[in-house]
Protein backbone atom coordinates (compact mmCIF):
# COMPACT_ATOMS: atom_id res chain seq x y z
CA UNK A 1 0.00 0.00 0.00
CA UNK A 2 1.56 3.64 -0.88
CA UNK A 3 1.37 6.27 1.64
CA UNK A 4 -0.78 8.36 -0.36
CA UNK A 5 -3.35 5.42 -0.39
CA UNK A 6 -2.59 4.81 3.30
CA UNK A 7 -3.54 8.59 4.22
CA UNK A 8 -6.46 8.07 1.90
CA UNK A 9 -7.36 4.73 3.80
CA UNK A 10 -6.70 5.82 7.17
CA UNK A 11 -9.13 9.18 6.64
CA UNK A 12 -11.95 7.10 5.41
CA UNK A 13 -11.87 5.22 8.47
CA UNK A 14 -11.73 8.82 10.92
CA UNK A 15 -14.52 9.73 8.86
CA UNK A 16 -16.77 6.49 9.33
CA UNK A 17 -16.11 6.65 13.42
CA UNK A 18 -17.40 10.62 13.51
CA UNK A 19 -20.06 9.02 11.31
CA UNK A 20 -21.13 6.68 13.39
CA UNK A 21 -20.84 8.64 16.69
CA UNK A 22 -23.02 11.60 14.93
CA UNK A 23 -25.83 9.33 13.66
CA UNK A 24 -26.15 7.03 16.36
CA UNK A 25 -26.56 10.45 18.49
CA UNK A 26 -29.56 11.84 16.25
CA UNK A 27 -31.05 8.37 16.22
CA UNK A 28 -31.57 8.40 20.17
CA UNK A 29 -32.87 12.04 20.16
CA UNK A 30 -35.44 11.49 17.24
CA UNK A 31 -35.39 7.25 16.95
CA UNK A 32 -38.55 7.76 14.22
CA UNK A 33 -37.92 10.44 12.04
CA UNK A 34 -34.33 11.27 11.52
CA UNK A 35 -33.80 7.75 13.22
CA UNK A 36 -35.27 6.23 10.15
CA UNK A 37 -33.93 8.70 7.29
CA UNK A 38 -30.47 7.92 8.05
CA UNK A 39 -30.89 4.46 7.97
CA UNK A 40 -33.01 4.71 4.69
CA UNK A 41 -30.10 7.31 3.53
CA UNK A 42 -27.34 4.57 4.52
CA UNK A 43 -29.36 1.68 2.53
CA UNK A 44 -29.36 3.77 -0.72
CA UNK A 45 -25.49 4.46 -0.46
CA UNK A 46 -25.03 0.94 0.10
CA UNK A 47 -26.60 0.03 -2.81
CA UNK A 48 -25.22 2.71 -4.81
CA UNK A 49 -21.42 0.74 -3.76
CA UNK A 50 -22.74 -2.63 -4.70
CA UNK A 51 -23.88 -1.05 -8.14
CA UNK A 52 -20.56 0.35 -8.61
CA UNK A 53 -18.65 -2.89 -7.56
CA UNK A 54 -20.69 -4.16 -10.68
CA UNK A 55 -19.76 -1.53 -12.95
CA UNK A 56 -15.74 -2.13 -11.41
CA UNK A 57 -15.91 -6.03 -12.10
CA UNK A 58 -17.75 -5.53 -15.99
CA UNK A 59 -15.44 -2.37 -16.68
CA UNK A 60 -12.12 -3.45 -15.17
CA UNK A 61 -11.87 -6.40 -18.29
CA UNK A 62 -13.29 -9.85 -19.24
CA UNK A 63 -15.84 -10.80 -16.69
CA UNK A 64 -15.59 -14.28 -15.46
CA UNK A 65 -17.49 -16.15 -13.17
CA UNK A 66 -14.80 -17.30 -10.76
CA UNK A 67 -14.15 -13.91 -9.57
CA UNK A 68 -17.12 -11.72 -10.81
CA UNK A 69 -19.49 -12.39 -8.68
CA UNK A 70 -20.46 -10.95 -4.93
CA UNK A 71 -19.45 -13.58 -2.99
CA UNK A 72 -17.22 -12.69 -0.97
CA UNK A 73 -18.59 -12.14 2.87
CA UNK A 74 -17.63 -8.51 2.60
CA UNK A 75 -19.84 -8.03 -1.05
CA UNK A 76 -22.50 -9.95 -0.29
CA UNK A 77 -22.59 -7.84 3.25
CA UNK A 78 -23.38 -5.04 1.50
CA UNK A 79 -26.31 -6.10 0.00
CA UNK A 80 -27.66 -7.32 3.48
CA UNK A 81 -26.34 -3.97 5.22
CA UNK A 82 -28.78 -2.39 2.30
CA UNK A 83 -31.70 -4.29 3.16
CA UNK A 84 -30.91 -4.55 6.52
CA UNK A 85 -31.54 -0.95 6.16
CA UNK A 86 -34.50 -0.23 4.90
CA UNK A 87 -36.56 -2.47 6.20
CA UNK A 88 -34.78 -3.16 9.52
CA UNK A 89 -36.28 -6.58 9.99
CA UNK A 90 -34.84 -8.56 13.15
CA UNK A 91 -33.03 -11.06 11.07
CA UNK A 92 -31.36 -9.08 8.40
CA UNK A 93 -30.29 -6.56 11.44
CA UNK A 94 -28.81 -9.63 13.64
CA UNK A 95 -27.19 -11.19 10.39
CA UNK A 96 -25.57 -7.97 9.06
CA UNK A 97 -24.52 -7.23 12.82
CA UNK A 98 -22.70 -10.48 13.32
CA UNK A 99 -21.00 -10.81 9.62
CA UNK A 100 -20.05 -7.06 10.22
CA UNK A 101 -18.38 -6.80 13.39
CA UNK A 102 -17.14 -10.29 13.58
CA UNK A 103 -15.73 -10.97 9.51
CA UNK A 104 -16.18 -7.63 7.13
CA UNK A 105 -14.35 -5.75 10.65
CA UNK A 106 -11.41 -7.83 9.56
CA UNK A 107 -11.10 -6.81 6.21
CA UNK A 108 -10.72 -3.41 7.26
CA UNK A 109 -8.00 -4.39 10.15
CA UNK A 110 -5.96 -5.99 7.30
CA UNK A 111 -6.80 -4.16 3.75
CA UNK A 112 -6.50 -6.93 0.89
CA UNK A 113 -6.55 -3.72 -1.41
CA UNK A 114 -6.48 -4.60 -5.27
CA UNK A 115 -5.35 -1.78 -6.43
CA UNK A 116 -3.60 1.62 -5.44
CA UNK A 117 -4.40 5.10 -5.72
CA UNK A 118 -6.11 6.79 -8.12
CA UNK A 119 -8.48 3.35 -8.79
CA UNK A 120 -11.93 2.62 -8.41
CA UNK A 121 -11.58 -0.31 -6.90
CA UNK A 122 -9.79 1.28 -3.68
CA UNK A 123 -12.68 3.71 -3.42
CA UNK A 124 -15.67 0.71 -3.79
CA UNK A 125 -13.70 -1.42 -1.46
CA UNK A 126 -13.20 1.17 1.15
CA UNK A 127 -16.63 2.49 1.06
CA UNK A 128 -18.34 -0.67 1.13
CA UNK A 129 -16.02 -2.28 3.93
CA UNK A 130 -16.87 0.62 6.17
CA UNK A 131 -19.97 1.64 4.96
CA UNK A 132 -21.29 -2.14 6.08
CA UNK A 133 -19.59 -1.56 9.48
CA UNK A 134 -21.42 1.98 10.25
CA UNK A 135 -24.42 0.29 9.49
CA UNK A 136 -24.54 -2.55 11.73
CA UNK A 137 -23.29 -0.21 14.79
CA UNK A 138 -26.44 2.51 13.72
CA UNK A 139 -29.09 -0.29 13.62
CA UNK A 140 -27.92 -1.83 16.85
CA UNK A 141 -26.41 0.82 19.28
CA UNK A 142 -28.59 3.89 17.36
CA UNK A 143 -31.45 2.27 16.50
CA UNK A 144 -31.41 -0.25 19.13
CA UNK A 145 -32.89 -3.44 17.00
CA UNK A 146 -30.58 -5.57 19.35
CA UNK A 147 -29.89 -9.34 18.54
CA UNK A 148 -32.18 -11.86 20.45
CA UNK A 149 -32.37 -14.66 22.38
CA UNK A 150 -31.13 -17.00 19.51
CA UNK A 151 -29.27 -14.64 16.88
CA UNK A 152 -26.00 -16.60 16.97
CA UNK A 153 -27.60 -19.96 16.95
CA UNK A 154 -29.91 -18.39 13.51
CA UNK A 155 -26.82 -16.09 11.76
CA UNK A 156 -24.06 -19.39 12.48
CA UNK A 157 -26.31 -21.61 11.00
CA UNK A 158 -27.20 -19.12 8.23
CA UNK A 159 -23.64 -18.59 7.98
CA UNK A 160 -22.47 -22.04 7.67
CA UNK A 161 -25.09 -22.84 4.70
CA UNK A 162 -23.95 -20.05 2.77
CA UNK A 163 -20.02 -21.23 3.41
CA UNK A 164 -21.58 -24.24 1.73
CA UNK A 165 -23.21 -22.47 -1.07
CA UNK A 166 -20.03 -20.74 -1.93
CA UNK A 167 -17.77 -23.34 -1.48
CA UNK A 168 -19.63 -25.46 -4.68
CA UNK A 169 -19.53 -22.09 -6.42
CA UNK A 170 -15.70 -22.19 -5.78
CA UNK A 171 -15.58 -25.79 -6.89
CA UNK A 172 -17.71 -24.99 -9.96
CA UNK A 173 -15.86 -21.91 -10.90
CA UNK A 174 -12.47 -22.51 -9.82
CA UNK A 175 -12.56 -19.25 -7.79
CA UNK A 176 -11.84 -18.48 -4.49
CA UNK A 177 -14.33 -16.50 -2.69
CA UNK A 178 -14.68 -16.46 0.77
CA UNK A 179 -10.83 -17.72 0.35
CA UNK A 180 -11.85 -21.47 1.00
CA UNK A 181 -9.51 -22.84 -1.50
CA UNK A 182 -6.77 -20.80 -0.38
CA UNK A 183 -5.45 -16.99 1.54
CA UNK A 184 -5.53 -14.20 0.66
CA UNK A 185 -2.13 -12.66 -1.03
CA UNK A 186 -1.91 -10.03 2.03
CA UNK A 187 -1.16 -11.47 5.82
CA UNK A 188 -4.88 -11.97 7.31
CA UNK A 189 -6.42 -13.65 10.45
CA UNK A 190 -6.27 -17.27 8.11
CA UNK A 191 -2.71 -17.01 8.47
CA UNK A 192 -2.91 -17.95 11.83
CA UNK A 193 -4.55 -20.84 11.45
CA UNK A 194 -2.46 -23.32 9.66
CA UNK A 195 -2.79 -24.54 6.26
CA UNK A 196 -5.61 -25.53 3.81
CA UNK A 197 -8.48 -26.89 4.73
CA UNK A 198 -7.22 -26.66 8.17
CA UNK A 199 -7.84 -23.16 8.45
CA UNK A 200 -11.01 -22.97 7.20
CA UNK A 201 -12.11 -25.43 10.47
CA UNK A 202 -10.75 -22.87 12.66
CA UNK A 203 -11.97 -19.57 11.13
CA UNK A 204 -15.37 -21.40 11.63
CA UNK A 205 -14.38 -22.11 15.03
CA UNK A 206 -13.21 -18.55 15.89
CA UNK A 207 -15.87 -17.07 14.19
CA UNK A 208 -18.09 -19.04 16.44
CA UNK A 209 -16.16 -17.18 19.48
CA UNK A 210 -16.97 -13.89 17.80
CA UNK A 211 -20.54 -14.34 17.66
CA UNK A 212 -20.74 -15.39 21.19
CA UNK A 213 -18.75 -12.11 22.62
CA UNK A 214 -20.84 -10.25 20.28
CA UNK A 215 -23.92 -10.94 21.91
CA UNK A 216 -22.59 -11.12 25.58
CA UNK A 217 -23.64 -7.08 25.95
CA UNK A 218 -27.05 -8.18 25.33
CA UNK A 219 -27.51 -11.27 27.27
CA UNK A 220 -25.96 -9.68 30.52
CA UNK A 221 -28.72 -7.02 29.20
CA UNK A 222 -31.80 -9.50 29.24
CA UNK A 223 -29.84 -11.34 32.45
CA UNK A 224 -30.34 -7.90 34.53
CA UNK A 225 -33.91 -6.87 33.29
CA UNK A 226 -34.84 -10.62 33.95
CA UNK A 227 -33.80 -9.55 38.02
CA UNK A 228 -34.94 -6.42 38.06
CA UNK A 229 -38.35 -6.05 36.68
CA UNK A 230 -41.07 -8.15 38.13
CA UNK A 231 -42.63 -8.41 34.69
CA UNK A 232 -40.90 -9.05 31.37
CA UNK A 233 -43.98 -8.90 29.22
CA UNK A 234 -43.73 -4.99 29.74
CA UNK A 235 -40.26 -4.27 29.76
CA UNK A 236 -38.55 -2.70 26.95
CA UNK A 237 -34.66 -3.25 25.61
CA UNK A 238 -33.96 -0.72 23.41
CA UNK A 239 -36.81 1.22 21.93
CA UNK A 240 -39.68 -0.34 21.50
CA UNK A 241 -39.47 -3.66 21.55
CA UNK A 242 -40.22 -5.78 24.61
CA UNK A 243 -38.08 -8.09 26.62
CA UNK A 244 -39.95 -10.83 25.44
CA UNK A 245 -38.98 -10.75 22.04
CA UNK A 246 -35.58 -10.84 22.64
CA UNK A 247 -36.06 -14.16 24.82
Amino acid sequence: MTPTTLHYYIGGIVVAIVATVVFCRIARVDHDGKGVTIARFLSILLLAKGLLWFYTIFTDGPWRPSYGLPLYLCDIAVFVAAAACWWRTQLLVEVLYFWALAGVIEGIITPDLPRTLPSLLVFQYTLGHLAVVVAAIYLVVGLQIVPNRFAVVKVYIITVFYTAFTAFVDWSTGGNYMFLRRRPHSWSILNLFGPWPWYIAIAGLVALVFFLALNLPFWFIRAHERQTIPSASTTEVGRGYPLDEYQ
